[in-house]
């Protein structure tokens, strides 16, 4: 029998720190992406807070016992259905599984939701998504330190699998921390809670199985199979590589799927801004106005706070929400684009370049989601890149909105 719990795990490369290429694929930069000088400032400050505050911990117990008849899973005392575990298990002649859960902690959650608050939107992603990253890693760890013991003794660990995933219901999450939770040594620290909506608490949190066999020669290495493969949510924006269909771990190589749906933004933000900083109205003759408030700040003088008021218009929905007009311009009252780097260079020549781009004006709304602009989370309007990048996050943020009361794609 084997058991982790660590209050201080040790995340490579650093402590507390996620590795760099994984973290920057969480923020939706392509692979090899120069970040900007604001993006990696507000990469260092996330990582700067939470290697100071931040307290991740694992925990990882073999189960007493665990069966697999049909599509159900007994683990120990607690049926689960899932086909797609049961059948990975079932294919891997499976004797055993490791329960295992992981956490970045409370502290993150409540750090990022005092800076939304606080309306800082920029400093709020990057933070938010650094607890995604530290999850990523925690539980890969789990499964290195599992290879690490499982290898000498004969044994081979498949990949974990929790419920949310593709055939298991994330509703059957509470009966999972109903096993792993009674087993915490005394003492431990780690606290984790699974609401009724299945939704765990820390959010940056995970519960997973590992699949334990002794059939060796059948199972690739851990280190050699990436989670993406077996993931079936195809328009995810963080894939890294292909879906290989509905098939266990143990089989060879699979057929690629076709090419992947164009790189969107991260759908929590969408839906925090779609809540929170747009306003929609559909008129009469079924045209739509919508409004956005950006906040950021300058990248000089200090960060100074800034608001700009986007405007679009578009044709109605029947005529695939043609975008009919587009402006930008500083909110009213706002001083902060005053102290702008571009501001002070240019002046209202500035202001005038700003409100005269409107990029895919005349275009349908949806072409938002294939048109490839440029990777800069400035939060600042001095260059044209930072300015398009915006003006992709409003469209997107506006497709959201639609498509979600529509209930379909726009």
């Amino acid at each position: 029998m084997i058991e982790l719990a660590d209050l201080s795990p040790v995340i490579y490369p650093r402590e507390a720190e996620p590795r760099e290429a994984e973290y920057h694929r969480l923020l939706g930069y392509p692979p090899g992406y120069e970040l900007s000088p604001r993006a990696r400032e507000l990469a260092a400050a996330a990582r700067a807070w939470y290697k100071q505050h931040g307290r991740p911990w694992i925990f990882a117990r073999q189960a007493d016992s665990v069966s697999v008849t049909g599509n159900t899973i007994r683990i120990q005392e607690a049926a689960f259905s899932s086909p797609r575990l049961s059948r990975s298990l079932r294919e891997a002649e499976a004797h055993g599984a490791v329960l295992a859960a992981v956490s970045a902690g409370p502290e993150l959650e409540c750090e990022a939701q005092k800076l939304w608050r606080e309306e800082k939107p920029d400093e709020y992603f990057f933070l938010e998504v650094l607890g995604s990253a530290i999850v990523e890693e925690l539980v890969t760890m789990v499964g290195a330190r599992l290879c690490a013991w499982a290898e000498p003794r004969q044994m081979a660990i498949l990949p974990h699998y929790s419920p949310g995933y593709t055939e298991w219901d994330i509703a059957q999450q509470s009966r999972l921390l109903a096993l792993i939770e009674p087993a915490f040594p005394p003492g431990f620290g780690g606290q984790i809670e699974a609401l009724e909506s299945g939704a765990l608490r820390p959010r940056k949190s995970l519960l997973a199985v590992f699949g334990l066999t002794r059939q060796v020669g059948r199972i690739r290495p851990l280190s050699e199979l990436v989670a993406c493969q077996n993931c079936s949510f195809t328009p995810c924006q963080y894939r890294r590589k292909p879906y290989l269909g509905p098939v266990n771990t143990c089989s060879g190589p699979r057929p690629v799927e076709p090419k992947l749906p164009p790189h969107q933004v991260n759908l929590k933000a969408l839906q925090q801004w779609a809540q929170n900083r747009l306003a929609l109205k559909v008129q009469q003759d079924g045209s739509v106005d919508a409004a956005f408030r950006y906040d950021g700040t300058t990248c000089t003088n200090m960060g100074r706070p800034l608001a700009f008021e986007y405007r679009v218009r578009l044709g109605p929905r029947q005529e695939g929400y043609p975008i009919l007009e587009q402006r930008c311009a500083p909110a009213v009252g706002d001083t902060g684009h005053t102290f702008m780097c571009g501001y002070l260079d240019r002046g209202e020549k500035l202001l005038a370049a700003i409100e005269q781009e409107k990029p895919l004006e005349g275009r349908p709304l949806h072409e938002v989601l294939s048109w490839i602009r440029p990777s800069c989370a400035a939060g600042c309007f001095c260059d044209a890149d930072g300015r398009a990048h915006k003006w992709g996050l409003v469209l997107e943020t506006i497709q959201y909105a639609l498509a979600n009361r529509e209930g379909k794609e726009v």
